[in-house]
């Protein structure tokens, strides 16, 4: 894409697009399956979010903010409609996050040093336990499976007591789960630009958005620097847990009390990327 022209925006949207194109033909995802996605997201967002605070606005008014007809604006608002809430579908996926969350915060599931202890699969103040007072309707072993799967759980060699090993659950080779985690950090950094975009006129906070970035590295050091930086960032996001857990209003121990208001969800992401340097046309342009 030229950049003489272009307006930031569309250049910024490009880098975004480029490589979630790729992630969507490897998925056999064609670009009409995603313009209509697209259309979706659009009638979505003009009915949500640019209300006047009494009323949401009407087709009509959607249908000239997004540029779609009357027609595919109704059709849109039908489809979504009937489908189940975005948050309901977020908690199903987290639920073995939240056992693991549990076993870390919960005082009735640590020893007496406050780490997490050793738990029997069944009896009181057991995995059993755990998995239902977090997880809900959840069948333990089901649970537990997926835990040592993903090598977040252990057996206990001597007492056949599981051992928890991480302090994170991290899906692993499950494309469905992995899928549900990139649309909710992708989204969850574009709102966070959003904000952070408008904050200046709106008169609020900005929220906390850095990037580190060298684009002149040797490739030698970069299995080193790859382990270095999974093992700090890991260390960073445990000391935010072992802040922010406590308060959150499903963990044992905080229990809500004296606590109003709605909810709030909140948090940090951290990711690692890495690529070849690509040659600026600019650059060489100029050469």
């Amino acid at each position: 894409m030229k950049h003489s022209d272009t307006p930031p925006l569309h250049r910024a949207l490009y880098r975004i697009l480029r490589p979630l194109a790729r992630l969507l033909l490897r998925n056999g995802i064609p670009f009409a399956e995603f313009a209509d996605l697209v259309k979706r997201a659009y009638v979505e967002a003009a009915l949500e979010d640019f209300g006047d605070g009494r009323r949401k606005p009407t087709d009509s008014r959607a249908a000239v903010m997004t540029g779609l007809t009357r027609k595919e604006v109704r059709r849109h608002r039908e489809n979504l409609a009937g489908e189940p809430a975005g948050n309901a579908t977020a908690s199903q996926a987290n639920r073995a996050s939240r056992v693991v969350s549990g076993w870390v915060h919960d005082a009735a599931f640590q020893n007496r040093d406050g780490e997490p202890a050793l738990l029997a699969f069944d009896g009181a103040m057991s995995f059993s336990e755990l998995v239902k007072r977090y997880s809900g309707d959840m069948p333990p072993r089901a649970v537990l499976d997926e835990l040592v799967r993903v090598g977040v759980v252990a057996v206990d060699g001597d007492s056949g007591h599981l051992v928890l090993k991480q302090r994170a659950y991290v899906p692993a080779g499950d494309n469905e789960e992995m899928l549900q985690i990139f649309g909710e950090d992708v989204s969850d950094l574009i709102v966070t630009i959003d904000h952070n975009l408008v904050s200046g006129e709106s008169d609020r906070q900005p929220l906390f958005q850095r990037t580190l970035t060298y684009n002149n590295v040797p490739p030698e050091i970069i299995a080193r620097w790859r382990q270095h930086a999974a093992a700090r960032s890991q260390e960073l996001l445990e000391q935010l847990d072992q802040w922010l857990g406590p308060h959150d209003r499903d963990i044992a121990g905080a229990g809500g009390k004296g606590q109003t208001g709605e909810s709030v969800r909140t948090g940090v992401s951290i990711f690692y990327f890495e690529e070849p340097l690509q040659p600026d046309p600019d650059m060489e342009s100029n050469q």
